[in-house]
């Protein structure tokens, strides 16, 4: 892997390495959603929960839509739910091996 790939690759991590953004992830696997909706599933205050749709989509994570005066936002690229699945499953194994 090349130096500019791995900081890439370093970058999508961070943008995912928050539990809300997690959420946001797992939310927009079902589908587009407004960002009132968004709010709403994942309970947190809007500025704060914009705040992470617009660095996920920064990152290449998210893409969004305007229609009027809402904003609607949906996964722009699904590698990030298989890695999401990878981690799920490391982290699943893990806590089964604890106990």
């Amino acid at each position: 892997m090349d130096h500019e790939l791995a900081e890439h690759a370093a970058e999508v991590l961070k943008a995912m390495a928050h539990p809300l953004r997690l959420q946001i992830v797992e939310l927009l696997q079902q589908g587009e959603r407004s960002v009132g909706e968004i709010v709403e599933a994942v309970g947190e205050k809007q500025a704060i929960t914009s705040q992470q749709l617009t660095l996920m989509k920064g990152k290449g994570v998210l893409a969004s839509r305007r229609d009027g005066a809402k904003v609607y936002y949906r996964l722009h690229n699904f590698n990030v739910i298989r890695l999401l699945d990878c981690i799920y499953n490391h982290c699943d194994a893990k806590k089964r091996s604890r106990r």
